[in-house]
């Protein structure tokens, strides 16, 4: 039996949370940093308790003016301190809602930065405690997390274009993001059967984000995986980055 995840990004006031999560197996929560608050957080936690979807921890630069996505230099106690706020709150909530955060995985600029950044890298992990990551494959944020003792799975964009060296095209370029669901849904089947990662995550900030997921979910099942949450392990999910 093949197994895929997939995810997207939730709590960030843009989107139709609800109806993602009729579709996606895990959710990337934002904490308040780059965008969302409490309230939203709660809501999303509590419908992804009724439907049995694995809640994480999207962390991020202290940036809601920028969404998050611009790169920013923090001092490492000053970000360990940020993912350990970020991270501490959303525990809180998912507890009261009778959940857990499952794992984590930065958003924006930040998960870009940690690709090469090996000192962000190592002050996001230790402000998570020991929460298995989800992240770019080859990256130095997997690779840090493996050296640390952390469990780590990858992952793949179909809506995003990828460089040469195998990381995301920045998004100022033109391309990077794509928007034909069908080449979207094509692109996440691909990598599905490719094998190497353990999840495949859909933009939630589209507008047609919902019809995109679901789209991706019917191709994937219809290519004979079984959508799972990867934090139940599968392919791509191991103790060493790709």
């Amino acid at each position: 039996m093949r197994e895929i995840d997939l995810n997207a990004d939730l709590g960030e006031g843009v989107t139709d949370d609800a109806g993602l999560l009729e579709v996606v197996t895990s959710a990337n929560v934002a904490c308040g940093y780059h965008a969302g608050d409490e309230s939203i957080m709660r809501a999303a936690c509590e419908q992804a308790v009724r439907r049995g979807v694995a809640i994480g921890a999207q962390v991020s630069y202290a940036d809601r003016e920028n969404f998050g996505r611009v790169a920013m230099d923090v001092a490492f106690d000053v970000l360990r301190d940020q993912v350990a706020d970020q991270v501490g709150l959303l525990s809180q909530i998912a507890v009261s809602t009778g959940a857990k955060v499952a794992y984590l995985k930065p958003h924006g600029a930040l998960y870009n930065t940690v690709v090469d950044d090996e000192v962000q890298a190592r002050a996001v992990l230790e402000g998570s405690g020991d929460l298995p990551v989800l992240g770019l494959p080859g990256s130095a944020f997997l690779r840090v997390a493996v050296d640390t003792g952390r469990a780590v799975h990858l992952e793949g964009f179909p809506d995003r274009a990828y460089t040469a060296q195998a990381t995301l095209v920045p998004r100022s370029e033109p391309g990077a993001v794509l928007d034909d669901p069908d080449v979207i849904a094509t692109r996440a089947v691909e990598m599905a059967r490719a094998g190497a990662v353990a999840s495949v995550c859909v933009h939630g900030d589209s507008p047609l984000a919902v019809a995109t997921a679901l789209l991706v979910r019917r191709r994937l099942e219809s290519a004979g995986f079984v959508l799972r949450a990867f934090t139940f392990a599968g392919p791509g999910s191991s103790g060493r980055p790709a």
